[in-house]
């Protein structure tokens, strides 16, 4: 069964087909600039030549139509017809509460994913735009929903719980959720896999770091922790995110500066980060590896903060096997990856093996034989996750 993978942003469509039963890629693609000037669907089939083009797409139904389009297309396509894709698995951001698994589309999915939108206001509406337009031009397929936030959902309560008044859970739901859920899923269940150990045995930390980045502790095979919180704002230092501050900055500024909440949100949402602490040098990581001041400052602080959440979640698990990096900087460089466990997690009996920890994008053990806690690289696949759990749900 081909399982095609939607992931909605405000303005933009990442997507995947995916042979189920193989798991092989089939196509993937990009539309970018959705209801802007200039927009553009980039569609690569597997084997096949990227082919990328300007077209005009007013909206998010404009853009399924194109990739439909692209997947069918007589010359260029993937498959003959609408009919060969049997389910479509949707990357939903904010599930709340409400869900804790995948689970397949309905009438009341969608009010309870609607619900989120004040929690996820610029992904959650994008989402359910991308459910409703593949339901118009799909009709009668499957459509499931994978959420960002479910894999976290079993977090006991006093990991996800603010220390502020109860009230504000009760009434508004104001906890921890914690995002990449599909990659931490993934990339945990992968580790077991390598260590040859059952995954509800182990005690694994998966550092997911990129341009967005989390780390979360898995104790057999159950989330009991991870960093970002109510929103992505929360956790490690991030590509232009604060991570975590003194709730008293904001009010400083804003006063300081005759600011508005919204307004040092912005700021701390997207000038800040390493390319706040770079003083604007630069969001993208490798940029930062110019040997620069500014750069090492960026670097050296976004390790500091990627050890110190390390470090917190082997205590709550009371031990660690293994420690994951994944995502963009997670999987590709060797130099923080180094900074990380050499400098910091010396007293988990890490030893790295030079050669294996300088390979980059490569699935691999990166300590030597007798390191006394593994530490593996491990690229994420989130669209395989979604189709899996599509596949498993739909079949």
């Amino acid at each position: 069964m081909n399982i095609l993978v939607i992931n909605c942003g405000s303005s933009s469509l990442k997507f995947q087909l995916i042979d189920a039963e193989t798991e092989k890629l089939t196509a993937k693609g990009l539309c970018e600039r959705i209801g802007i000037d200039g927009s553009q669907i980039t569609f690569s089939p597997a084997g096949g030549e990227k082919i990328k083009k300007e077209v005009p797409m007013a909206d998010h139904k404009d853009a399924i139509r194109l990739v439909l389009e692209a997947l069918t297309d007589a010359d260029t396509g993937v498959v003959k017809s609408l009919e060969e894709i049997g389910a479509v698995g949707h990357r939903i951001v904010h599930g709340g509460e409400s869900f804790a698994k995948a689970t397949v589309i309905t009438p009341d999915v969608k009010a309870a994913i609607a619900e989120c939108c004040d929690l996820a206001p610029l992904h959650n509406p994008a989402n359910l735009i991308g459910i409703e337009a593949c339901e118009a031009l799909m009709p009668g397929v499957p459509m499931v929903a994978v959420f960002d936030t479910a894999f976290h959902q079993t977090m006991p309560e006093e990991a996800y719980l603010y220390a502020i008044p109860y009230r504000y859970y009760e009434k508004y739901k104001i906890r921890r959720y914690g995002f990449h859920g599909t990659s931490h899923d993934y990339v945990s269940h992968r580790a077991a896999d390598l260590l040859g150990k059952p995954y509800e045995e182990l005690k694994i930390i998966v550092c997911h770091l990129g341009n967005g980045a989390s780390v979360s502790a898995v104790k057999n095979g159950k989330c009991v922790d991870t960093s970002m919180g109510l929103t992505p704002l929360e956790g490690l230092i991030m590509g232009t995110r604060s991570g975590d501050i003194d709730p008293a900055i904001i009010e400083f500024i804003a006063n300081k500066e005759d600011k508005s909440i919204g307004e040092i949100m912005t700021i701390l949402n997207k000038e800040s980060g390493v390319l706040g602490i770079s003083d604007g040098l630069s969001s993208d990581f490798r940029d930062l590896e110019d040997g620069s001041v500014a750069g090492n400052r960026a670097l050296k602080a976004f390790a500091l903060r990627t050890a110190k959440y390390i470090g917190s979640y082997v205590a709550a698990m009371n031990g660690v096997d293994a420690i994951c990096f994944t995502a963009g900087v997670g999987e590709n460089s060797p130099e923080i990856r180094e900074e990380i466990c050499n400098e910091y997690l010396g007293y988990l009996g890490i030893t790295l093996d030079d050669e294996a920890n300088h390979k980059r994008g490569e699935e691999i053990d990166v300590t030597t034989a007798d390191s006394k806690t593994k530490v593996l690289v491990i690229p994420t696949n989130e669209e395989l996750a979604i189709a899996r759990q599509t596949y498993a749900l739909v079949k």
